[in-house]
């Protein structure tokens, strides 16, 4: 597939990941978007196109864009989630035409004892777990060559709803909650862009895993990302699930980015600046 003028088409352009994925490509590729909240930036936008899963039918859209990149960031109703991701699975089986599906870490929550890599068998505890595993097995049936999964852990980042929140309980004087007996990786905006990005350019496909190289504990996280917003005491409610350590982290084994691409948590605690 040739790079040149490749049209890419984000579902859930106007959330948060998938936001942030559109301003990464839309500088070097005709990038277009869905938005489903009349929102004035998005329907002015010609590169925006209104979609409701749970009115709208995805073939209208995949038919007016004609998309040879998909990228599904979408949230919403999970009924509508597998109807809409089965209608996006044919129209890439019969066009050339690849998808790019954002997973996430909880697709392995059943397993707590420690971190899981790309090959590794899901299992979910969790209902938005078994959603995300549902619809990677309906990816598994495309040739591999068309589908990528990408499996991401907690998304931080200045603007994110994670640090929102936090600021939020902050100046509401609200406890944040961390989990003390939870090892994780991590990711922001930025990083989970570039390395996105990269793999479109690079026609990658199959399984990756993009999160921190390295875990940390959750508590630990939090605090140390809380020292950047000042010299003041944040209530901090400690949330223990189990007395003993679990895990929830997907590390990369099997499909490695290049050296450029990886970093650390710490790398992702540096660059939050919460003022």
């Amino acid at each position: 597939m040739s790079l040149d003028n490749k049209k890419i088409l984000i579902l859930g352009g106007s959330g948060f990941i998938g936001n942030a994925i559109y301003k990464e490509l839309c500088k070097y590729f005709d990038t277009f978007g869905t938005y489903c909240h009349a929102a004035n930036s998005y329907s002015t936008n010609n590169q925006f196109v209104h979609y409701n899963i749970e009115e709208d039918d995805i073939v209208e859209v995949l038919e007016l864009v004609k998309p040879q990149v998909i990228i599904s960031a979408l949230r919403g109703n999970f009924a509508a989630l597998i109807i809409a991701h089965e209608h996006i699975l044919e129209y890439v089986r019969k066009e050339n035409c690849q998808l790019y599906f954002i997973s996430s870490a909880n697709v392995f929550d059943a397993y707590s004892k420690y971190p899981s890599y790309e090959m590794d068998k899901t299992l979910s505890e969790s209902i938005y777990g078994r959603l995300k595993i549902r619809i990677e097995n309906m990816l598994l049936r495309l040739p591999k060559e068309k589908m990528a999964i990408l499996r991401i852990p907690m998304v931080f980042g200045n603007s994110s709803p994670r640090i929102r929140d936090m600021k939020k309980a902050i100046i509401e004087n609200e406890p944040i909650e961390v989990f003390p007996n939870l090892i994780l990786n991590v990711t922001n905006d930025d990083k989970v862009t570039q390395q996105i990005h990269y793999l479109i350019n690079r026609n990658k496909t199959g399984i990756y895993h993009l999160g921190s190289n390295d875990l940390t504990h959750h508590e630990d996280f939090i605090k140390e990302v809380l020292e950047r917003v000042g010299n003041f005491n944040p209530i901090i409610k400690r949330v223990y699930t189990t007395n003993e350590d679990r895990y929830l982290a997907v590390l990369p084994k099997t499909n490695q980015l290049p050296k450029n691409l990886q970093f650390t948590f710490q790398d992702i605690i540096d660059h939050h600046v919460l003022n």
